[in-house]
């Protein structure tokens, strides 16, 4: 009977478990897409792998190789875009762009590509890729190759081809002579002055400087709440790198917190944070407009969260200590 019980038990679990794991696997979707799917040989196209997610998801975007086929080759690559959904500010849509090109003529298909998510694996759509090749009008003769055209090429021409090689070699002359004149005018027994190192000034006191700096500003009040939030943004973001010694330039906000996660920080100062992060990214993308109360409230938390999280000098306290 208990052996029953523990089987039927463990049954709802799993169709539990696959209820939650689907529903979350509804909220994402993925795609792929060319500017253009037909191009003649050599030309080139460019392939989008999008995906629409929650903002706090995180999905694994595919690793492309040199070549897609055999025949299709992958140029470049760009860095992800991540773009807030204007309709629902809680989801967002990543796009990883790929630029292609084809050197034979034939139709091709681009495969679906992977991506992995806490929910489980979603694929993008197939596209077919068409190459053309250039069209020759036959109806017109063949013409013979023309012979070499004899060109003149005088001393000034080659000058002017190579100059910067000339002005180089003149360039370095003079920095010897100059340098055998000075140590034959050199003073001896010069003293040798020595220069105080500049001391290195803590994060957290460059950081707070900025925010005042900025307060001073008053940009949000003089309608520019954009810029407000692009610098207050830049500030906490060249902070966390001092501090922390983690990227966070050309970051998005779920991949700043990524490197944060095993960070000395505590949680109430993690969403501290996240609330300024955010909101500034519903400002830059989205044209959010916060009220007044939100803007002063975003800097205060800002520098809180810089004072509480502040490198604490150990060699000073050891000191004060034995003193």
């Amino acid at each position: 009977m208990n052996r029953r019980f523990f089987n039927t038990l463990l049954f709802l679990l799993l169709i539990i478990t696959s209820l939650t794991l689907n529903a979350g696997a509804q909220n994402i979707c993925a795609e792929a897409r060319l500017d253009q799917y037909a191009i003649r040989i050599g030309d080139q196209t460019r392939l989008h792998l999008s995906v629409h997610q929650p903002v706090k998801e995180h999905v694994n975007f595919p690793k492309l190789t040199d070549t897609i086929t055999g025949k299709v080759q992958v140029v470049s690559g760009s860095k992800p875009d991540t773009v807030l959904d204007k309709n629902d500010h809680n989801h967002v849509t990543v796009t990883q762009s790929y630029t292609l090109t084809s050197f034979d003529a034939g139709t091709y298909t681009i495969p679906s590509y992977s991506f992995g998510t806490a929910a489980g694996v979603l694929k993008t759509n197939e596209l077919t890729l068409t190459v053309q090749t250039v069209k020759v009008d036959t109806t017109k003769g063949i013409y013979d190759i023309k012979q070499p055209l004899k060109v003149s090429y005088t001393f000034f021409d080659w000058l002017r081809d190579n100059w910067y090689w000339v002005a180089l070699a003149l360039v370095a002359v003079a920095a010897i002579i100059g340098l055998i004149y000075y140590s034959k005018k050199k003073p001896k027994n010069v003293p040798v002055i020595k220069v105080a190192k500049q001391p290195v000034i803590p994060a957290h006191v460059g950081a707070l400087k900025k925010l005042n700096e900025l307060r001073d500003k008053k940009l949000w009040q003089q309608g520019e709440v954009k810029q407000y939030y692009i610098e207050l943004s830049d500030v906490l973001r060249e902070y966390l790198e001092k501090r922390y010694l983690i990227k966070t330039h050309e970051k998005t906000t779920d991949e700043i917190f990524s490197g944060l996660k095993y960070l000395d920080i505590t949680t109430e100062e993690k969403q501290l944070l996240r609330n300024i992060l955010v909101m500034a990214d519903l400002v830059k993308f989205a044209k959010e407009k916060p009220l007044p109360v939100e803007n002063e409230q975003s800097i205060a938390n800002a520098v809180s969260f810089v004072s509480n999280t502040q490198q604490v000098d150990v060699t000073s306290n050891a000191e004060g200590g034995n003193h």
